[in-house]
């Protein structure tokens, strides 16, 4: 049967998606014994269908608050779920921020709490440190954004500029037992990573937030810099008592995703190779991918075509120009200039949560046909690409895929699709 590309690129996705899922993989984790009081609490894309499961499966009394993106929402019954901005924070998410501190001040040993965490908890559960504005915090993170910095190097210098992360929130929660079940969205899946760590132990320092912030030329207020200087800024290390009845447990993670649409693709007929969690410049990644293309089309290695190269992780765009798009457009706008249009490879990147960066689709598709078709509108791949619209190309082309909010967050997923050149 004759492959249809944009339909098997489109399933490879959606099947992604469906793998991280809550739906699909929390109940499994939860304490066998539901019986009994809980407080809920959660933060990121994720949360609120976390939430709908745990009222699902909870046999006993059940209550809480949960903090989700503004259209990630659910309607739960009984944990109240609240939206806020991301990926900049707001005072949204500063409120509930304040809200869940103090539902969980005051616990006893008997008290249980299960902490629902997800990728884009780090904007959304957003009380800022002693002596720090929401607007210092905005202005930093907006930086942040623009400059390249790696996730890890974002969420060391939140974590040391917040009340809640890198460990504070288990240590607000004792003594009382906490269960974090997380969905990672972050490559290697590190615990004080994913949403910046609230309720495990910090390795990283202050001076490295500082040095970070300095590396990328980031100006910081007197404020913050006099905060960073302060040892009350470092967060909550290794072998600290209040974390001993802190409980973290991984549900998810961009393997399983990536291991779900292999699956998919090989069950199609078509070999398929993971390149893993990768991380640096999406247009830079892009061209790695392009020479892995190349490769199997001219010599059959790694992989013989047809066959689908897939890749997760978190890669980072050093916005230069004033265009439209997120990480995974940047990609294939990339990609796209680097191919130019040779026959027999497509190519769908998108981001899991269903929104890419900041705009209002997941991501994008490229056919072999995208950059001449392109050049017949007058867009250049290369202009574009100078000047970061990636959005701006593919919708010009009808190429965007807009998926609304998946409700789920195991970052980003490409998958190269390469067919025998039809010239050969």
């Amino acid at each position: 049967m004759p492959i249809d590309p944009h339909s098997l690129l489109r399933d490879l996705f959606a099947t992604a998606i469906d793998a991280a899922h809550p739906r699909q993989v929390l109940a499994d984790y939860l304490p066998s014994e539901r019986s009994g009081r809980v407080i809920v609490i959660g933060a990121g894309k994720a949360a609120a269908a976390m939430a709908e499961v745990v009222e699902k499966e909870w046999l006993g009394e059940v209550s809480g608050l949960v903090v989700t993106r503004y259209g990630h929402g659910a309607h739960c019954q009984k944990i109240e779920v609240v939206e806020a901005a991301h990926p900049v924070p707001d005072d949204a998410g500063e409120r509930v921020a304040r809200r869940v501190l103090e539902l969980v001040s005051n616990l006893t040993e008997s008290d249980r709490v299960i902490f629902l965490l997800s990728g884009g908890g780090s904007s959304l559960l957003a009380l800022p440190a002693e002596g720090i504005s929401l607007a210092d915090k905005q202005a930093i993170n907006k930086a942040l954004l623009k400059s390249g910095a790696t996730i890890g190097e974002m969420n060391c210098v939140r974590k040391h500029l917040s009340a809640v992360k890198g460990g504070r929130l288990a240590k607000a929660c004792w003594p009382a037992s906490v269960y974090t079940y997380a969905i990672s969205d972050v490559p290697g899946d590190e615990a004080t990573v994913i949403a910046s760590g609230p309720t495990v132990a910090d390795p990283t320092t202050s001076v490295q937030a500082l040095a970070i912030l300095a590396r990328y030329s980031i100006e910081i207020p007197a404020n913050v810099r006099a905060w960073l200087q302060d040892p009350r800024s470092e967060t909550v290390k290794p072998g600290d008592p209040c974390l001993s009845r802190s409980h973290f447990q991984l549900i998810a993670t961009p393997q399983q995703a990536l291991d779900a649409a292999a699956a998919k693709a090989e069950a199609a007929g078509l070999p398929s190779l993971i390149l893993g969690d990768l991380e640096g410049e999406s247009r830079e990644v892009a061209k790695v991918h392009a020479g892995i293309a190349k490769q199997v089309l001219l010599h059959g290695q790694p992989l013989k075509a047809p066959c689908v190269i897939l890749s997760g992780g978190e890669t980072t765009v050093t916005v230069r120009g004033n265009g439209r798009g997120g990480r995974n457009a940047e990609f294939l706008l990339s990609l796209t200039d680097s191919l130019k249009g040779l026959p027999g490879v497509y190519a769908l990147a998108g981001d899991t949560d269903g929104i890419d960066g900041s705009e209002d689709n997941a991501g994008a598709i490229m056919t072999p046909d995208s950059h001449a078709r392109a050049a017949a509108l007058g867009l250049s791949s290369s202009d574009e690409l100078d000047n970061n619209n990636g959005y701006g190309y593919f919708a010009a082309l009808d190429q965007l895929i807009v998926t609304g909010p998946t409700r789920t967050n195991v970052n980003d997923f490409r998958a190269i699709l390469i067919l025998k050149d039809p010239a050969q």
